[in-house]
């Protein structure tokens, strides 16, 4: 289990590829919550890594950066609280993503698990965009460039967090310094939740649900949920494990005592889909219902939320300069800067 310090720094972001769903609110976005007040927190709109894969359409990304932002409001971060900065605005973490391209190799980053998931999932082969293959690197200018020293993320993206260290540790030894922090993973307890297929939860592959769902499609959604298809009655036993439907009520009721019982019986039989999906329905439109309101009240001050996503940007500018002006240094460069 990873403790939290009073001194930590955390880094996390999305890409503005669509509106973020349930598994962004599992994997990280509950976690971001939780830590608000608690520490420095800074939330990346991620919109250069998404155009690592959507450079053939790029309005799709600059049409979402506002949406995701927006999503953030939704789900509760507090924009006095947590930093919110866009990532093509940041310039020294471009510099930052080339420097630390020198310190890794091509095969290193092909071995990288979670790259080759992505490529495998895109069906790249070997048409796979150098950008895309540098991501890496490119996540890793984010983490170091607020000296981020806990990172929320799934356990799909463990891999990634230790490629960051190791360019961290490269670069110390560069300075002859601890110049950098290593980062450490924050692990929840729902690190990937399923889509509704069964698959990993996807904008992409149109599995997932969105934070903001209407009460009808929650219901739709629901209802379309993989079970285990060998339960055709209720009388049968059926399985818990890779039924989706338990998958959600494990993340997000919060009666887990009832959810245990209700496991319990579906594994004796007795107990049928739609009734459990019931159910469901009603813990996801508590859930989801909040958010649907505060997303409308934030879509009636857009310009507020620029405003947000402007000083946020401001700030991280600053910080991330800062960082650069230190790994410059490392690497011996001139600084012509001042007379």
């Amino acid at each position: 289990m990873t403790l939290l310090r009073p001194t930590d720094v955390v880094l996390t972001g999305d890409r503005p590829t669509g509106p973020l769903h349930l598994g962004h609110y599992a994997g990280s976005l509950s976690t971001r919550l939780a830590l608000q007040g608690r520490c420095q927190q800074t939330l990346l709109i991620a919109d250069l890594q998404a155009l690592t894969d959507n450079a053939g359409r790029p309005a799709r990304v600059a049409n979402h950066v506002l949406d995701v932002a927006l999503d953030y409001l939704a789900v509760g971060i507090d924009p006095t609280r947590t930093t919110i900065a866009l990532q093509s605005q940041l310039p020294a973490l471009a510099e930052l993503t080339m420097l630390y391209l020198n310190l890794v190799t091509v095969a290193r980053l092909e071995r990288n698990p979670t790259v080759r998931a992505e490529i495998e999932l895109r069906g790249f082969a070997r048409d796979v965009p150098a950008g895309f293959l540098c991501y890496p690197a490119s996540q890793a200018a984010d983490i170091t460039g607020v000296r981020a020293t806990l990172v929320p993320v799934g356990d799909d993206q463990l891999p990634m967090l230790e490629q960051t260290n190791e360019i961290v540790r490269r670069i110390n030894r560069l300075a002859d310094a601890e110049l950098l922090p290593e980062c450490r993973p924050l692990l929840t307890k729902t690190p990937r939740l399923p889509g509704i297929d069964g698959r990993k939860a996807s904008k992409s592959l149109g599995n997932a649900i969105s934070l903001t769902a209407t009460p009808g499609e929650i219901r739709t959604l629901v209802h379309a949920m993989y079970t285990d298809p060998d339960h055709s009655r209720v009388s049968d036993p059926g399985r818990v494990e890779g039924n989706v439907v338990f998958a959600y009520l494990n993340a997000f009721d919060p009666d887990g005592e009832a959810v245990a019982e209700l496991e319990a019986q579906y594994q004796r039989g007795g107990l049928g889909d739609v009734a459990l999906k019931q159910r469901l329905e009603g813990v996801l439109e508590t859930l989801i219902a909040p958010m649907r309101e505060r997303r409308v009240d934030a879509e009636r001050q857009r310009d507020h939320v620029r405003e947000v996503l402007m000083e946020g940007t401001a700030v991280t500018r600053r910080r991330t300069q800062a960082v650069l002006d230190d790994v410059r240094r490392a690497f011996s460069l001139p600084d012509f800067s001042s007379p």
